[in-house]
């Protein structure tokens, strides 16, 4: 697999995800992205900064064009924090102290970091969509209310990769009346 090929495989998947996922603009976008498992090796022993660069190169560009802010999701040694853009977070947002490194965040939070204006490490978000690339458990930082979605991208590399979507709780009860354009429906007349 070359990095050309990652490259590709990463954009598709994540042009295929924002075709479902109704996203706004400034909303979030969180990724995570295990280079190891890309490669076909277990996930934390084999990072490789090229694989995570190419997986960079195919997501950013989509996202900016979009106007969504990405976000990477640290590895289990800085207790999955994310690496974001200072600017997408909410006034008050508590940020940490933190650089990520290859063996402690890994290569994709490196890589985001390194490419980042003003990088920032929190320790929550509430992604309104996502890709796991390599079973990395992004759900910890998507909105409480998240939904599969199914591509035809099914792997980076050797790496599996799973698609959320995010959608509004719905409250109420048997008399309550929902906006389905809100919940990923279509839009009642």
């Amino acid at each position: 697999m070359t990095y050309e090929e990652i490259r590709k495989q990463a954009e598709n998947a994540v042009r295929e995800l924002l075709e479902t996922a109704r996203t706004e603009k400034g909303d979030i976008f969180v990724v995570g992205c295990s280079s190891s498992e890309i490669k076909g090796e277990h996930i934390g022993k084999g990072s490789d900064i090229n694989a995570a660069k190419a997986v960079y190169e195919g997501i950013s560009p989509v996202l900016k064009e979009k106007g969504l802010y990405l976000a990477a999701q640290c590895c289990e040694h800085l207790n999955r924090a994310i690496i974001v853009e200072k600017e997408a977070l909410l006034p008050g947002t508590e940020i940490c102290n933190v650089v990520p490194q290859l063996h402690a965040g890994g290569s994709f939070a490196v890589t985001v970091y390194e490419n980042a204006e003003h990088p920032v490490a929190v320790e929550h978000i509430q992604a309104a969509a996502g890709i796991d690339i390599g079973d990395t458990l992004i759900g910890m930082h998507l909105r409480p209310v998240a939904v599969p979605v199914r591509i035809a991208q099914k792997r980076i590399g050797a790496a599996n990769v799973v698609c959320a979507r995010t959608r509004p709780k719905f409250i109420g009860g048997s008399r309550a009346v929902y906006d389905d354009a809100l919940s990923g429906g279509e839009v009642r007349r």
